[in-house]
């Protein structure tokens, strides 16, 4: 009896490690079949991979998210196979990662067209750029904004001029301050005049605080970061176009393109129910409003018509 016993666990060991041997190419197709889903390290991507996540798990797809990370980390897993979708900036893609000459004098549809070329020969596929346009803003208190009746820089730069009895603080970080394509060239374009006491450089989310706190004149903000609508910061337009466009866009390797034929229908169609008056509200819900990325996400999904 005995004998018999360890003959049947025997076997039935045997069957086992059968049957998980057959089971493992399936567990490695289905892994290789989810979709990692990767995001930058500030709350507007969190809620891009968080949204892309879920509308693609609504489509049948078995998705991971994979966020927090830096652009570079963020570009190098994509470019080696560990990450699969995206959602990337123009501007940075253009001046960061492909280094394309004179990207900043080039307008949206020309530096989108420029990224998408230079990129198809490391097997990234540039989709629909979505209206999101996240780039760099000169941004003032609403209380400057109407008092002086500025809606452009060049306004702004007047207004300065006529006030010059005054200090007037420009707050910026400290990589902007000090980089060939930063201040020193907005201010000659524009022709501003700032002695070295008024430019001061601090902590970027240092800067939002500055201006609702109306402690400084002028500071350099991102044109959709939640805290320009929750602090009552006025975006200045770029009228002499300074800034590069950074149009959000999904990204997607190739070889995921072709093993998924709708994929890029579905990735389209969520960049275009995306632009800056959206992405603002979303940001300031989560940045001012303490409301979590994953419920943010479900009532952008609960409220756009998706197909």
């Amino acid at each position: 009896m005995l004998r018999f016993q360890g003959r049947t666990r025997r076997l039935l060991a045997t069957l086992m490690c059968a049957l998980m041997c057959a089971l493992l190419p399936l567990c490695a197709a289905h892994a290789a079949d989810t979709l990692r889903v990767g995001g930058k390290n500030f709350t507007e991507q969190y809620v891009l991979a968080q949204i892309t996540a879920d509308y693609l798990r609504q489509k049948g797809y078995s998705v991971d998210v994979r966020a927090g990370l830096g652009s570079t980390l963020m570009r190098s897993a994509q470019e080696n196979g560990q990450l699969d979708i995206v959602w990337e900036y123009t501007g940075t893609a253009a001046l960061v990662y492909n280094k394309i000459p004179d990207a900043v004098k080039l307008d949206p549809q020309a530096l989108y067209e420029k990224v998408r070329e230079a990129d198809a020969p490391h097997g990234l596929v540039w989709l629909d750029p979505a209206r999101l346009n996240n780039t760099y803003a000169l941004g003032v208190p609403q209380q400057i904004a109407r008092e002086w009746d500025v809606k452009t820089i060049s306004q702004l730069v007047e207004k300065l001029r006529a006030d010059n009895g005054r200090k007037h603080i420009f707050a910026m970080d400290a990589e902007f301050a000090n980089r060939a394509d930063g201040l020193k060239p907005l201010q000659a374009l524009y022709g501003m005049k700032f002695d070295r006491s008024e430019l001061k450089q601090m902590d970027p989310g240092l800067v939002y605080t500055a201006l609702h706190n109306n402690q400084v004149t002028v500071g350099l903000i991102y044109t959709t970061d939640g805290r320009v609508r929750g602090f009552n910061i006025v975006a200045l337009e770029d009228d002499r176009h300074y800034f590069p466009n950074y149009n959000a866009t999904p990204v997607v390797r190739r070889e995921v393109l072709d093993r998924h034929p709708d994929l890029a229908r579905h990735l389209n169609a969520l960049a275009a129910v995306l632009d800056n008056d959206v992405m603002l509200d979303m940001n300031k819900q989560v940045d001012i409003d303490g409301r979590s990325v994953r419920d943010v996400a479900a009532d952008f999904l609960r409220t756009h018509k998706l197909p």
